[in-house]
């Protein structure tokens, strides 16, 4: 899969995201050509990947928000929601001080 003239990026998808490569025939991992960094987001978009699919990211191991910067190079994995409700704090998905702000 290509978009352009720039780097290789690695990305894998879990649960839900994972069934839409499977639909779409691709390789797990895809293999997507990536022009200069970008938003997790924003590679979730150029991928054509629905928003309400996806809660978080990994990359190159580290999981958070999808405003986190993708460059080429990069292994990135996108996370479903519906993770149980520890795990989303050690995965970095919920930061438990923004909890606390929100009460």
């Amino acid at each position: 899969m290509s978009s352009g003239g720039g780097s290789m990026v690695e990305v894998r998808g879990f649960s839900f995201i994972k069934e839409i490569f499977d639909r779409r025939g691709w390789p797990f991992p895809v293999m997507f050509e990536l022009d200069g960094a970008c938003s997790a987001l924003e590679l979730a978009e150029k991928l054509e990947l629905p928003r309400d699919k996806i809660e978080g990211v990994f990359i190159n191991g580290h999981a958070g928000p999808l405003d986190r910067t993708v460059c080429p190079g990069d292994r990135v994995a996108f996370v479903p929601p519906g993770t149980p409700g520890p795990y989303r704090v050690i995965l970095g998905l919920v930061n438990p001080a923004d909890k606390a702000e929100q009460k």
